[in-house]
């Protein structure tokens, strides 16, 4: 026993003279010996292993891997881009079908006109928008992600990101967090439990909102269709290029503030993990339906009807209590004016933002209400009419760009939150989560503004 003691304190003493990572040498030495006990007791499909060794070469590989990865978030947002608008349509019809239903109801009662205005054109045609515009692309993209996750492809992501998350500081399973936080950040933040360092855990939280969730995506499509798509022939593959583009500019922030915080609030050095990847598996139909659409989808909407209910009251409140001639919203949109002018938006765009809090898929609709002043939120017709309207309001190119910036890097929904007040048990981060992106939007809005006027 002796002996082997001094073996062991020899060969460790070894190992630091050498300067040689202690943790890597154990690790490999650990998987040597059990693959040398698997050996003599499994047997293995050496040509299987062989095939999925040959497609990890591409796959993994830093000529492809990267590459790769773009290619299928752009397909992948182009299929949820593509394959949502119909069915948002369908659902849209359906609940303001229901809605003329309800509005007959309130009249046949004799219902005051206040109260069938708070129920039905505050609170339940938020929850359609909500529903009809979140849902859909939802069930689609989640299960596509699902199926990635279940293909073994997904720790192939997190393989090709490690290096350059390493070189920020910060853990390369973050990689995951940001691919769930494009389905939704909230679950993007619970996903943040995998990550077993409370320092990297905490950079993975603060930093999970540059990343474009579903409920900003709709406000990203529609400005992306308007402004670059409708002069194409296909609009929805232009509109998925750019949100790509959008999601990129995400990544690359996330790393930036990522270090930034590992050398100030968060100070420390990546700590090291051990990532097998598994082997390509057949995706399970079943497996992949009730995950993603039960335990995701259903559960991301029935947090944000929950938040977007009360904020229909607040939206119509503010948009049909007048002082004076003017609603308070336009009140509040005047005197937010000059402060939005400077970042390159204008106070309408700020308060449907500001507005848009509880639930990001309504900014749009709020948008329309407050340009329309019409004190409930609109549906158009098509994208054209959308265009006519924002055009008339005064957008340019400066307005589109940094409207497309602020809605990537503005501060979390109430249902982003409320998690992050769950997750870390702390105020401190969780103001920390609102300010760092939210400061990081208007800071880039603002450096945009001054240089599209110096060259305009």
């Amino acid at each position: 026993m002796k002996d082997n003691l001094n073996e062991a304190l020899k060969y460790t003493q070894k190992i630091r003279n050498s300067n040689s990572n202690i943790r890597d040498d154990i690790v490999s030495d650990i998987y040597k010996n059990a693959e040398e006990i698997t050996n003599k007791c499994v047997k293995k499909d050496t040509k299987k292993i062989l095939e999925q060794q040959r497609l990890d070469d591409i796959i993994t590989s830093k000529a492809f891997g990267g590459p790769l990865m773009i290619l299928i978030l752009a397909i992948t947002l182009w299929l949820t881009i593509t394959g949502a608008n119909f069915p948002s349509e369908c659902i849209a019809k359906f609940l303001f079908y229901i809605e003329g239903k309800l509005t007959l109801f309130f009249k046949y009662i004799n219902c005051p006109k206040w109260i069938h205005g708070l129920l039905i054109l505050g609170v339940y045609r938020t929850l359609a928008w909500v529903i009809s515009v979140m849902f859909p692309p939802m069930a689609i993209f989640f299960p596509i992600f699902t199926f990635l996750e279940d293909l073994g492809y997904l720790p192939r992501v997190c393989f090709n990101m490690d290096y350059i998350f390493k070189k920020a500081h910060a853990h390369g399973k973050q990689v995951l967090t940001m691919c769930m936080g494009l389905g939704c950040n909230a679950a993007g933040i619970i996903s943040c439990r995998i990550i077993d360092s409370p320092r990297e855990k905490l950079i993975a939280i603060l930093t999970n909102n540059f990343i474009p969730c579903n409920g900003r995506f709709p406000t990203l499509i529609a400005l992306s269709s308007i402004f670059v798509g409708i002069h194409f022939y296909n609009n929805s593959l232009f509109a998925s290029l750019i949100v790509t583009l959008m999601i990129i500019i995400g990544v690359i922030l996330t790393l930036l503030t990522s270090y930034v915080l590992s050398k100030t609030l968060l100070k420390g050095f990546p700590s090291s993990f051990t990532l097998e990847l598994p082997p390509y598996r057949k995706p399970q139909i079943g497996r992949i339906l009730f995950t993603s659409l039960i335990d995701r989808t259903i559960f991301v909407l029935g947090r944000a009807i929950a938040v977007a209910a009360p904020a229909g009251v607040l939206i119509y409140m503010l948009t049909n209590i007048y002082i004076g001639n003017l609603n308070i919203a336009t009140h509040i949109v005047n005197f937010v004016n000059p402060f939005a002018k400077a970042i390159g938006l204008d106070g309408f765009i700020l308060i449907a933002f500001i507005l848009g809090f509880p639930a990001n898929e309504i900014v749009i609709p709020i948008l329309i209400m407050l340009y329309l002043s019409t004190g409930t939120m609109m549906e158009f017709e098509n994208i054209h009419q959308l265009k006519a309207l924002l055009l008339n309001n005064g957008w340019t190119a400066l307005t589109f760009i940094n409207t497309m910036l602020f809605c990537l890097l503005h501060f979390p929904c109430a249902t982003t939150l409320w998690t992050i007040k769950k997750e870390t048990g702390s105020i401190k981060w969780t103001i920390l989560s609102v300010l760092i992106p939210t400061i990081t939007g208007i800071t880039i809005c603002f450096i945009n503004t001054k240089i599209f006027n110096i060259l305009t």
